[in-house]
């Protein structure tokens, strides 16, 4: 089974030996696209036949993979799909180097540090190790922050292209869960811009009341990152221009986390910053 990418135009072909294996090829070519589609738009791009296509995307969406729109017409991924993509970040074989670079990130920086992961208009926490400090914020693996008052959701905004925010905010309330939460789209998007300027996201208290959060993007040589690496500690421990000091180190682990990955790209300023 394979997607092949017609050179001449941007046409993509659904091959597989089997049924299933088309429809997984029909899958990693949804799961590709940042916004929903629709029956006729993903008949043009793969020239599959409208029944046909009809019919896989019944299967898929009977099966909990894609969800259809209140519109009726368009599609995008389902929750079933997206727990298998969070599952396998989760459990997949390099848990352990990952966790090690956060265990040496812990060592350097004197507070607990996470990996997390954007899905949907949340962030999951894929690794986090603890500080052995005795006032501490306790997050395990697998929890859940909203993407636009945690560090690690602002980094990943401040990767999308406007439109692509407003897609994903539309339907996801800038709830306060502070008094410094950012509950007005123009002050996000204004905070984002000044992200995006400076490559790191502070979130101060404006998730939970007395906590710190830095957080930078882990590079990826083959197009937009899904994963960031964060720090956090109480107010009382890390100030915002404390914050600033740690940088080097977090951005260090995230060269040596893009390794991992096979993506590392040249992080010039990383040790300086």
């Amino acid at each position: 089974m394979e997607i092949v990418p017609n050179p001449k135009s941007d046409l993509v072909e659904i091959n597989g030996d089997t049924p299933t294996m088309r429809l997984f090829a029909l899958l990693e070519v949804i799961a590709s696209k940042d916004q929903l589609f629709s029956l006729q738009g993903l008949a043009e791009e793969t020239r599959l036949p409208k029944p046909t296509l009809h019919r896989m995307l019944q299967q898929l969406e009977s099966a909990g993979l894609l969800e259809r729109s209140v519109d009726g017409r368009h599609y995008g991924t389902g929750v079933r799909l997206r727990r298998l993509a969070e599952n396998l970040l989760l459990n997949d074989t390099l848990h352990g180097a990952r966790h090690a670079v956060l265990r040496r990130l812990v060592e350097e920086v004197g507070e607990s540090c996470n990996l997390t992961a954007l899905s949907g208009s949340e962030v999951v926490y894929l690794d986090r190790v603890e500080t052995v400090a005795p006032l501490r914020f306790y997050l395990h693996p697998g929890s859940r922050v909203p993407v636009h008052c945690s560090a690690s959701g602002k980094v990943f905004l401040a990767e999308m292209t406007p439109s692509q925010r407003q897609r994903l905010l539309a339907h996801a309330p800038l709830e306060a869960y502070t008094p410094k939460t950012l509950t007005e789209m123009a002050l996000l998007e204004q905070e984002i811009r000044e992200v995006k300027r400076q490559g790191f996201a502070l979130d101060n208290e404006e998730f939970l009341p007395g906590l710190l959060c830095v957080a930078v993007l882990v590079p990826s040589a083959s197009g937009r990152s899904n994963l960031c690496v964060a720090v956090q500690a109480p107010i009382m421990r890390l100030t915002p221009d404390k914050a600033l000091q740690l940088l080097p180190p977090l951005q260090r682990a995230a060269a040596a986390l893009s390794r991992i990955e096979g993506d590392a790209i040249p992080t010039h300023g990383a040790a300086s910053a």
